[in-house]
């Protein structure tokens, strides 16, 4: 009898995606299922998903879903052309907005999500030897599934998982959430949802789940620490024992520079001197001077502090007085955005700011680009330093969280190492780990070493997804 698992996130790409999240509920199930695990997921019908990825949508049922005092319909999708089993919970209400997050009311739509993703199992006949869910917005299943639903017979034997992608984003919200939710005051007590006098969402998951797991090993350590739990190192150090790290993977049919149809010239490990052709495209598509000869520098990242990007900026100058270019790809927060914009108003020739988040240009720039800086304040897993090894791209990122775990620090006297790391979270950190790059760069039979060295890493799905099968039967007691 196979394992049967349910992935529940408010994010699963190609569909709906943010950030990394997006990305592991969309990768993770298919190395599952490629495993023999009968795995299926289930996010919410976001408006914005485009139409082109809905064409093969098929409406299956509704049902009510109670909030206290609240009733709302839950209309149950299907995507018949997904390679994993894919549903969606449906509420124009809750879902027909903008964006996915940020709205007064995030408590009473993802606790909505949350109800239906456990009661829709009534209508798809399958029932799961494990929820997996993923960040707070799914926290509350695990206290429904323990608590309100373990009487149901079919809910009975169900455990549940609990995957942290970062702790900095909990579900902080005020004492009468917890009516709305049908929960009663006995859970606003500090061994189970009270926080500081707020309820918090991440901690549900924390404290009912079978077991938790978060993105890379050094981050699974990092967050029993005040300087990187966000106030919840207490939990975490109470239920260590619980506590797994697992490195994220990529998907790399779709990372991958000898088959992309999206990058400007196709290389691999043995003809990595095509790689200069992706660079001078990029030059060209973007308006920068094309020159083979000029270290191109990259940023794709939110804009946002975590990201290290006040210290791109503080460092800006100095950096720009070297002969390099910079590219930066990404959306956030608006004083960032702005700088970016008025540095490529002053630096024509050496900044491209691209404001805006477009999946082709990711893959070009990666391609195009020598160098991608990652200066993070910390860095659950961080995916970005993967896809530009992948693309032979070399990470200057500051050492912290899954950074530690996926970047070897390149040694020139041994050539070995995948890209440079640095310590202090500060400009000159950051510019020792820029100059230390570009030490290698101009020594050519050394950067080809590191290139080479970068895009023969690997982090697939394969590994990690043992791992968490692993998990799962340990929690099942299939072991």
């Amino acid at each position: 009898m196979s394992l049967k698992v349910l992935v529940v996130a408010s994010e699963v790409s190609p569909y709906a995606k943010s950030g990394g999240l997006g990305d592991v509920t969309g990768s993770l199930p298919k190395a599952l299922k490629a495993r023999g695990v009968d795995v299926r997921v289930v996010f919410p019908k976001y408006r914005t998903i485009k139409e082109n990825l809905l064409t093969s949508c098929e409406y299956l049922s509704s049902f009510n879903v109670t909030l206290d005092w609240r009733v709302q319909k839950a209309d149950i999708y299907t995507i018949k052309s997904a390679e994993v089993p894919t549903y969606m919970i449906g509420n124009d209400y809750y879902f027909g907005r903008g964006g996915f997050y940020g709205y007064g009311d995030d408590n009473e739509r993802f606790a909505f999500f949350c109800k239906a993703s456990i009661e829709f199992l009534d209508y798809v006949d399958f029932v799961p030897d494990v929820i997996h869910c993923n960040d707070w917005q799914t926290g509350p299943i695990s206290i429904y599934v323990k608590d309100m639903y373990s009487k149901l017979k079919i809910f009975s034997n169900i455990k549940t998982l609990y995957t942290i992608h970062n702790i900095q984003y909990q579900g902080i919200f005020t004492r009468d959430t917890l009516r709305m939710m049908d929960l009663n005051d006995g859970y606003f007590v500090n061994d189970k949802m009270e926080f500081y006098n707020m309820v918090n969402f991440m901690k549900a998951g924390l404290l009912y789940s079978d077991m938790i797991t978060t993105v890379s090993e050094t981050y699974a350590k990092e967050i029993q620490t005040a300087q990187y739990a966000y106030g919840l190192e207490g939990v975490l150090q109470c239920r260590s024992q619980y506590l797994r790290g697992i490195v994220n993977g990529i998907d790399y049919s779709v990372n991958n520079p000898a088959t992309s149809t999206k990058i400007y010239k196709n290389y691999d490990v043995n003809s990595l001197e095509d790689k200069v052709l992706n660079k001078t495209g990029l030059q060209a598509e973007l308006g920068l001077p094309v020159r083979e000869d000029v270290p191109v520098l990259a940023i794709i990242s939110r804009l946002v502090d975590q990201k290290g990007i006040n210290l791109v900026l503080q460092a800006a100058n100095e950096l720009l007085y070297k002969d390099v270019q910079l590219v930066v790809l990404g959306t956030g927060d608006s004083h960032y955005e702005n700088i970016f914009k008025d540095l490529s108003y002053r630096y024509p020739d050496k900044v491209s700011a691209n404001i805006l988040f477009d999946d082709t240009l990711a893959q070009k720039i990666y391609a195009g680009a020598d160098i991608f800086l990652m200066p993070s304040l910390f860095e659950p897993c961080g995916l970005g330093q993967l896809f530009a090894m992948s693309y032979g791209t070399i990470p200057v990122a500051r050492a912290t969280g899954g950074i530690i775990d996926t970047v070897k620090c390149f040694d020139p006297e041994t050539n070995e190492g995948t890209g440079i790391l640095f310590n202090d979270y500060d400009c000159g950190g950051l510019m020792w780990g820029i100059n230390e790059a570009l030490n290698v760069y101009y020594d050519k039979e050394k950067w080809h070493t590191l290139m080479k060295n970068a895009i023969s890493e690997r982090f697939s799905w394969d590994r990690s997804a043992e791992k968490y099968i692993e998990l799962y039967k340990e929690i099942c007691g299939m072991n």
